[in-house]
């Protein structure tokens, strides 16, 4: 196995100064009634109370969401406020990748020495979305109105094609059946309720009080509502959609937020509950792939990070991605050669959901847990960005003496 180099030598992520909310469905919380971003600043402030890390160790903080907000203008600065500290930063936005792209701009940050300690912060909330109005004067109309997130979801102005439709696309390139598919899911779905039983979850996830303006609950989160137990008679009974894509094999719209710290190795011994675990990056590729075809876009990303830094798939320990579709996973088992039942052990997207910002984020954060249950080894996360673009990230986990 190749020795794990660095794409960012000086910077690490502190094991266990993590955290992600639950992601309650669309419309089925409390997180549609309030604002986003004053509230992830919140629930940051009190993840790192949990984890025993002042709010005033951090010097910059990366904030990375996809969905219009109110007071979005005034971006990290504000919500930097919210948290407690009045620490300066930014706002990233890649689709899907986004809660991916937002670590790797921390651990940039850090390794520049422009900063020493960088919160992550991703969330986004897909109820109720704003009503945007944009002119558009090459066009009949003088404007076009764009009501929420949903009418970019239906429409890829490039190609004319639904998110949709780039998964029956790439399933019938791949000539990639059905029962497959479904089987896929029904996996990704006991997975996630097998991790949700042995208490892996509660080391990630943490309930979170909504309060109103005057601080009073609106309610509590605390489940990834929406979630349910899927037999394989009801896959196969499900409506085809296009091609292997049902109810039952695709993910949902949520809300939620998810962060995590990016810093020197030193201050990564200071602030992790256990210190003798390192965590660094091994590098990162991103790809595009040809039009509408969204799920080979990771794949390809993964084959050009394994080719770029030596390794292959059997010198990686934990393996999980983001699926917004099950055809996801079965096309990553066909470019790269790999057993789509030996990733994602511990639930993924396509089963608890994906508000967008937080999605990568929250994988990242158990991919991480999974590899200290493990003794440590390399993690692989990758996903979509968009309509066809992927990206992959390869980190390494060791315990012991940090190097």
């Amino acid at each position: 196995m190749p020795t794990p180099d660095s794409i960012f030598p000086r910077a690490r992520i502190p094991y266990g100064t993590w955290g992600s909310s639950y992601f309650p469905a669309w419309q089925t919380s409390a997180l549609a009634e309030v604002n986003i971003g004053q509230f992830a600043g919140e629930a940051m402030n009190r993840i790192l109370g949990l984890r025993r890390v002042p709010a005033h160790a951090l010097d910059y903080l990366v904030i990375g969401s996809t969905i219009p907000w109110h007071w979005k203008f005034w971006n990290a600065p504000l919500v930097a406020s919210c948290l407690g500290n009045r620490v300066p930063g930014f706002h990233v936005e890649q689709a899907c990748a986004t809660g991916l792209q937002a670590v790797l701009l921390a651990a940039a940050g850090v390794d520049s020495r422009a900063h020493d300690t960088v919160g992550v912060l991703t969330f986004d909330r897909t109820s109720d979305s704003s009503v945007g109005v944009f002119p558009e004067r090459r066009a009949h109309q003088r404007t076009v109105p764009i009501s929420d997130v949903w009418d970019n979801f239906g429409f890829d102005p490039a190609t004319g094609n639904a998110m949709i439709t780039t998964a029956g696309i790439a399933a019938r390139k791949y000539k990639i059946d059905r029962r497959e598919v479904d089987e896929i899911a029904l996996l990704r779905h006991e997975q996630y309720f097998d991790a949700k039983a042995s208490g892996f979850l509660d080391r990630v996830l943490v309930p979170l009080e909504v309060l109103n303006l005057q601080g009073k609950p609106l309610g509590r989160i605390d489940d990834d509502v929406g979630v349910r137990k899927l037999t394989i008679e009801s896959l196969r009974a499900m409506r085809e959609l296009d091609s292997c894509v049902t109810g039952g094999t695709q993910t949902h719209a949520a809300d939620g937020m998810a962060s995590l710290l990016v810093t020197t190795r030193e201050q990564a011994r200071a602030l992790s509950p256990r210190p003798e675990i390192d965590i660094r990056f091994v590098g990162t590729a991103t790809v595009r792939a040809q039009p509408s075809l969204m799920p080979e876009a990771p794949a390809l990303a993964v084959q050009k990070l394994l080719a770029d830094t030596g390794f292959t798939m059997k010198d990686i320990a934990v393996v999980k991605n983001h699926n917004p579709f099950a055809v996801n996973d079965a096309v990553f088992a066909r470019v790269v050669d790999y057993d789509w039942r030996e990733m994602n052990r511990t639930g993924s997207s396509l089963v608890w959901g994906h508000p967008q910002g937080p999605t990568l984020t929250r994988i990242v954060i158990e991919a991480l847990e999974e590899a200290v249950d493990l003794g440590g080894g390399n993690v692989l996360v990758f996903g979509c960005a968009a309509g066809d673009v992927g990206i992959a990230v390869l980190l390494s986990v060791t315990e012991g003496a940090a190097q």
